[in-house]
């Protein structure tokens, strides 16, 4: 059943809430990933909610040392693991309230297909995708899709994954009509965007910095999707 990418299957907001008395933690910047401390949480729960312009400074620092600098060093880790994962951004977080409350980062393959990950109070989610093509990519996705040879391997991939993924994206009530409504692989001809994600580690994990091994899996298991949509959709970056 297709569902939404976004779904996260971790949840660690009640253990967080648990954690909201403890000593300031003042730690240098990691030169290896070592996890998210238990005082990543509590910055993310001062947060929650609709904080106010002198909390969101209060914490500033914090949520940059504490829950940023660690996902700097996990893409870090990651590339060196699998250099064609060197590419990446990890975001700031302006004005937008969202941007505080979750730690978002992008590993670049191609125009428009990249790995994204979040961590926030509900743990870490990875994911692969399609998105905010411009028409000519829609075109050429959904060529790709029709073709008896490309699109059955798409096909394959997207049941090959493991059962944790969600797989979504952005699709139309009806199949674009230049194709035959019976087409083998209609349901696919609908998608105008792509997307496979699912919830990465457990608390403990996510704590020790054991969570980069499973993102390594991770990645591992979306190459032959991803290497897929820059083939077919996308000249690579």
């Amino acid at each position: 059943m297709v569902t939404g990418p976004d779904r996260v299957f971790v949840t660690f907001r009640a253990s967080a809430i648990s954690r909201c008395h403890r000593e300031p933690y003042n730690p240098p910047m990691p030169r290896h990933f070592t996890g998210w401390p238990e005082q990543a949480y509590e910055v993310l729960l001062r947060l929650d909610g609709v904080p106010s312009p002198d909390t969101r400074e209060a914490v500033r620092a914090d949520r940059e040392r504490l829950v940023r600098e660690p996902m700097v060093a996990l893409l870090n880790e990651l590339a060196d693991a699998n250099p064609r994962l060197g590419d990446w951004s990890v975001w700031r977080y302006g004005r937008n309230l969202w941007w505080w409350q979750h730690q978002c980062a992008v590993v670049r393959l191609a125009r428009n297909v990249e790995m994204g990950l979040r961590f926030d109070l509900d743990g870490l989610h990875v994911k692969g995708a399609w998105h905010y093509p411009d028409p000519a990519q829609v075109r050429s996705f959904r060529a790709a899709v029709a073709d008896e040879a490309s699109g059955g391997e798409l096909v394959r991939i997207i049941e090959g994954l493991p059962e944790r993924y969600d797989v979504g994206g952005d699709v139309m009530k009806r199949g674009p009509r230049e194709y035959p409504e019976k087409h083998p692989r209609v349901g696919l001809l609908r998608y105008r965007s792509l997307i496979a994600g699912c919830g990465v580690g457990s608390e403990e994990s996510l704590r020790s910095g054991e969570v980069l091994k499973e993102v390594v899996v991770v990645a591992e298991e979306l190459a032959d999707l991803l290497s897929w949509l820059a083939r077919y959709v996308t000249e690579p970056v």
